[in-house]
């Protein structure tokens, strides 16, 4: 019996590293598909981002954030308790003694956890692209993803109030991919649009990206990663009802994301006359954030059409918000908010233990919470160091006053 627990524990922990591994490509996955979405000159700019938050998200949520959101106490609360670190490694005798209980390590937790983070700080950068300050910007994260992320996680994964309350969030489409768009939200709100991108009357411009092929390389990225994001969330692996679990996630996820993009691509051709490339890829990605709330309890066909309608959400968000001069450069605030929201409420269709009263609680809880505490920190960013880059920088592209760097030197300038 002793040795079945160490197998399964190292067999389950192999795996939470592996799928933490999947979500952590899901980075370059983020830097690809923003990259090719902004204009050239904004692209060094947009790449550093995603590397410096990277590193900022898992500094922040090793000193205090995975303490904040695993208290290991305090279930049911509102409030968790303020720690730092990330505790004790499990031994050998602990893990017996539990019977199978412990099934993974702390710090294969900690990976597979922090890499989440990093992916709801990915969202924001996205939607604040091509006219806000760096420096700004990598400040925000600090708060991001050591404080405002960890409460609202401890809030449904750490046991505490919205668990307790019955909210259900198998991986995410609330506690990272909503808290994600409304941060961005909040900063796109004081931030205001891009130069250039609204008229008199209600004018609408188009900002082309500087590069298909690699947002398209980028989504790709994304949807591979996602079935770490989902996958792994199983948490476990290591015997034959888990091993169909996590086979049946994988499943769900995948037709998820198909769903959403046949319905964006063709939502597109009706409404644009053309098979927006842009609106396919946010199909696909929207079909996942859909999915991501509970990808197991529903059957494949009640999968697509989960996706299906996220899709047809991500089309129609997009168009809502430019109309409301909303500044969303590659879509992100839809894509992981409005789809996001939907997921959430679709659990009420695949999961009987769903409640349409707990999920709503959970909705409204984890985007006022977010929605202020990076109001919050925004504001105070925007009057103390300035949030956007001035006129001329902007007019250069944010690589140039930013970075000092171009990601096409070789291109000239007419």
């Amino acid at each position: 019996m002793e040795d079945l627990i160490q197998t399964n524990y190292a067999l389950d922990t192999f795996y939470f590293l592996v799928m933490g591994v999947l979500v952590m490509f899901m980075a370059p996955g983020f830097a690809m598909l923003e990259a090719g979405m902004v204009r050239a000159k904004n692209t060094s700019e947009i790449l550093t981002k995603n590397v410096a938050l990277f590193a900022i998200a898992c500094i922040m949520y090793m000193i205090c954030g995975y303490t904040i959101m695993y208290p290991g106490a305090d279930e049911g609360a509102w409030l968790p308790m303020i720690g730092f670190g990330i505790g004790e490694e499990n031994t050998a005798e602990a893990v017996i003694a539990s019977g199978g209980d412990t099934y993974y390590s702390v710090r294969s937790d900690y990976f597979f956890q922090v890499v989440f983070v990093a992916t709801a700080m990915s969202i924001v950068s996205g939607a604040v692209a091509e006219r806000m300050k760096l420096w700004a910007f990598l400040v925000f994260a600090v708060f991001m993803t050591g404080f405002i992320y960890p409460v609202q996680g401890f809030w449904k994964w750490g046991g505490g109030a919205l668990d307790a309350a019955g909210f259900l969030d198998f991986a995410g489409s609330g506690v990272v991919h909503l808290c994600g768009a409304t941060a961005a939200l909040a900063g796109v709100l004081l931030l205001g649009p891009r130069a250039g991108k609204y008229g008199p009357d209600g004018q609408v411009n188009a900002l082309p990206g500087a590069n298909m092929p690699l947002a398209t390389l980028g989504m790709f990225i994304l949807w591979f990663g996602w079935f770490g994001f989902n996958g792994g969330s199983e948490l476990k692996v290591s015997n034959i009802d888990e091993a169909n679990a996590v086979s049946q996630v994988f499943v769900n996820t995948n037709i998820a994301a198909c769903g959403g993009l046949i319905t964006a691509l063709v939502l597109a051709r009706l409404h644009f006359g053309k098979a927006d490339l842009t609106m396919a890829l946010n199909g696909a990605l929207a079909g996942l954030v859909s999915i991501t709330a509970e990808p197991l309890t529903g059957s494949i066909q009640l999968s697509a059409l989960v996706g299906a309608i996220g899709g047809a959400l991500v089309v129609g968000s997009i168009v809502l918000l430019d109309k409301l001069r909303i500044d969303d450069p590659v879509g992100a605030i839809s894509v992981h908010g409005s789809a996001g929201v939907w997921g959430l409420l679709a659990v009420c269709l695949t999961n009987p233990e769903a409640t349409i009263v707990a999920q709503l609680l959970g909705i409204v809880a984890i985007f006022a919470w977010t929605f202020l505490t990076a109001l919050i920190v925004w504001y105070i960013l925007k009057i103390t160091m300035g949030i956007r880059i001035s006129k001329e920088a902007e007019y250069e592209g944010a690589d140039l006053s930013e970075t000092g760097i171009e990601a096409y030197p070789e291109f000239v300038k007419v």
